[in-house]
């Protein structure tokens, strides 16, 4: 039978450890395999005459370190056992492998399962799942069930004080529970523990793989966990007879844990995010808006009362609300495809679904399947003293201006492609030390030629993408992306065994040299690159028209390329995977200077695409796609960028913008964004304005503050007293990005306004 792991762990009986993988099959139902599993890690065979005694097995390996040391297995009965072990052991100075790993990943690495798994073995009834196996064959797969998915929303009185309703919303399936109220569309309690027995009763029948929400885990999951206590309920809501637990965090930076057995718990916010997917603001009714073009029942304004008034009066249509906020969250998981993202990446890296962005983890489980073919062990994780900072990418000074035809040209794949060229590996990077005949890097680090591990992988993973590409599976290409490209970051991290700060500054002091020398081999051949940033280069085309500026990119394409192969060739006598890929045309461009100085800016830029016929604006680092800039700066820059693009006047049109600001005509744009970072009391050294907005709140119930500058300082846009204070956001907001633009123009953002030129040092 063909499954899917969507929950790792394991349990001791009798002094011996079993893990436990929860799933779904192909036929629908859910499982639990159980196999005993002994915890082991590794030490030199040459240490063996200093090991202490224990109770412990010692076993012969054909294994070997990088340093070729042949090893031997330590064996223990429990997965606690490993790390007392390994402090005695290391006191006793001697080397311990792989004595991190944890002890159910351990199990799936041995049997190379990356989460899907074909299951042999009989099986029996279980009380939560609907198959057990004892002690089944497990092999691996690549496979994914139809996954079982129950979307979760709570309402409740403003202040928490009383439960209103639970809501649960899965495919062909809707269901809510309302407290002391009557309604035709849920099932009514009048004691609530009765209600919650009833929900939980549910939750483990419909059986679900995945319970999902918005803000699911701080909010929803945070006050069901403190009813089920007041009620003396066990928070029982997994396959197993153990209570749920939840993790929750005060730092924004990190996300809130929850852990239901056998079930994985992911938020709908933390998957957008962890899926790259960007909004203005991550609140329920901005994703339905962008995502599926619907709205909530219920706006933010007044929502509180009109939640009250629902309850108090028109309890159907409250359930109404209710339940749409569960769909609204399932059907944008749907929409997105950010759920299936997340399970091709579990199948990829052997990540459980709430750990596919553990990127050092991932990383991890890849390598060291890949080791263990080659008859190697890895280190266990050390402490890095990290001191020194590894080098970034090469960003070259500007040259601002507004220019026409503007080719974009980058490398594809800049580091994934390194790590190929240069085998850039932990095993070729160790080993090198023995060689004579290495590959040597522009900073001078060493790598044997024997091909790596690392170079393999993503060798693979490349061949992977390119035949997702060529079936057109956005999906499966995206997921592999994401993996090829969080390896350097793995690497460069001081917390990954393999950390090294030579070999992360051998992959971006690399990049740095070759985009370098692209630059100057494109201005032999007569063009002249205006900007440059880690793997893009910006090049002036002098093109007439649209048509010729294309034959110019793929001209310079194809020379450029000709030329990496031979010069990688010549210098390093390797094969390059280096491929220059012309990308886009920016038909007009802006680079803008350093405010308050004439040198170019980095990573800002704004520019007119064409595609599909229609004209395209984008923007990079440019305020307009700044969350903490306000929707009447963003509106008033695109409007003074298109004019000066289309060679319009731009002078009217500030004068009139202004005017119909201090007017109160753009006062709903007037609000600010801004994500708090950590708790209000962690902000000591200094307040800023949106900790000040957030300090007159009553309740805050986002990480994202939203204010008004006033005459009397920043104030929360629902709780605002004073008057709005235009002459900040005239200065603040309008100002910086009008003479940004208006610099390269030869003109300034307070002479238009007052209608006087001011006369320079020479003019009196």
């Amino acid at each position: 039978m063909k499954g899917f792991v969507v929950y790792p762990t394991y349990r001791i009986e009798n002094n011996k450890a079993f893990v436990w993988l929860f799933g779904r099959l192909e036929n629908g139902e859910s499982f639990l395999t159980i196999n005993g599993f002994k915890p082991y890690f590794f030490v030199k065979t040459s240490d063996q005459k200093k090991l202490p005694k224990g109770s412990y097995s010692i076993e012969e390996t054909k294994l070997k370190d990088f340093e070729e040391n042949s090893v031997i297995k330590i064996i223990t009965n429990t997965p606690k056992e490993v790390p007392d072990l390994r402090k005695q052991f290391e006191d006793l100075d001697i080397k311990c492998y792989e004595a991190d790993v944890r002890f159910s990943y351990r199990f799936l690495m041995e049997n190379e399962i990356k989460s899907g798994v074909e299951i042999t073995g009989e099986y029996e009834k279980g009380e939560f799942v609907d198959r057990i196996y004892k002690e089944p064959n497990l092999s691996p797969i690549e496979f994914v069930p139809e996954l079982k998915v129950l979307s979760l929303d709570i309402e409740t009185e403003p202040n928490g004080e009383k439960l209103y309703s639970i809501s649960l919303y899965g495919k062909d399936y809707k269901k809510a529970f309302l407290l002391n109220k009557k309604s035709e569309n849920a099932e009514c309690f009048d004691d609530e523990k009765i209600l919650l027995e009833s929900f939980r009763k549910e939750v483990i029948k419909f059986d679900p793989d995945i319970i999902t929400g918005w803000n699911l885990i701080d909010f929803d999951l945070k006050y069901l966990e403190e009813r089920f206590k007041q009620r003396k309920i066990p928070f029982v809501l997994g396959r197993t007879n153990d209570k749920c637990s939840l993790r929750i965090e005060t730092n924004f930076i990190i996300d809130s844990k929850a852990d239901f057995p056998g079930r994985a718990v992911l938020d709908g916010i933390q998957l957008l995010k962890t899926s790259f997917v960007k909004l203005e603001d991550y609140k329920l009714g901005t994703a339905a808006a962008e995502f599926l073009g619907e709205k909530k029942l219920i706006g933010e304004k007044n929502k509180a009362e009109e939640i009250i008034n629902l309850y108090e009066n028109r309890p159907k249509e409250l359930i109404e609300y209710n339940i749409k906020d569960a769909k609204l969250v399932y059907d944008i998981l749907e929409k997105t495809n950010v759920l299936a993202l997340t399970i091709r990446r579990s199948l990829l890296t052997g990540m459980q679904l709430d750990r596919v962005k553990a990127t050092i983890a991932s990383f991890d489980f890849v390598y060291i399947i890949e080791c263990r073919k080659k008859k190697l062990v890895v280190p266990s994780i050390s402490n890095f003293d990290r001191t020194e900072r590894i080098k970034g990418g090469f960003v070259m000074q500007s040259k601002p201006g507004i220019y026409d035809h503007i080719l974009v040209l980058d490398f594809k794949s800049l580091y994934p492609s390194l790590i190929i060229t240069f085998n850039i590996d932990p095993y070729a990077y160790a080993i090198a030390k023995y060689k004579k005949d290495v590959i040597e890097t522009p900073n001078e680090v060493k790598f044997s030629r024997e091909i790596g591990i690392l170079p393999e992988i993503i060798s693979h993973l490349w061949r992977q993408r390119d035949k997702a590409k060529k079936e057109k599976n956005q999906l499966e290409s995206n997921a592999i992306k994401i993996l090829m490209n969080s390896f350097f970051g793995a690497l460069a991290n001081p917390t990954c065994r393999f950390y090294s700060l030579d070999m992360a500054n051998a992959i971006t002091k690399t990049g740095q040299h070759l985009i370098q020398t692209v630059m100057k081999e494109v201005e032999n051949i007569g063009y002249e690159v205006i900007y440059g940033d880690t793997d893009s280069i910006f090049v002036k085309s002098n093109a007439k028209n649209y048509e010729e500026a294309e034959q110019i990119g793929k001209k310079i394409q194809d020379t450029v390329n000709k030329f990496l192969e031979q010069h990688i060739k010549e210098k390093y006598n390797v094969k390059s995977y280096m491929e220059l890929q012309f990308e886009k045309i920016f038909v007009k461009f802006f680079m803008p200077t350093v405010r308050k100085s004439e040198a170019g800016s980095k990573k800002r830029y704004a520019g007119l695409l064409i595609k599909d016929g229609k004209e395209k604006m984008s923007f990079t680092g440019m305020e307009f796609v700044r969350r903490d800039w306000t929707e009447a700066a963003k509106v008033f820059q695109l409007a003074i960028l298109e004019r000066v693009f289309h060679n319009q006047d731009v002078d009217s049109y500030i004068k009139e913008f202004v005017s119909d600001l201090k007017q109160g005509k753009y006062d709903d744009l007037l609000i600010y964004k801004k994500a708090m970072s950590k708790g209000i009391e962690e902000y000591t050294e200094t307040t800023p304005p949106h900790i000040k907005a957030a300090m007159k709140m009553g309740k805050i119930k986002s990480n994202i503050i939203e204010y008004i500058m006033t005459l009397d300082g920043p104030e929360p846009i629902d709780e605002r007293k004073s008057k709005i204070d235009y002459d900040h956001y005239i200065e603040k907001q309008l100002k910086p990005l009008a003479d940004s633009l208006l610099q390269v123009l030869n003109k300034k953002f307070d002479e238009i306004i007052s209608g006087k030129k001011q006369k320079s040092l020479f003019e009196y």
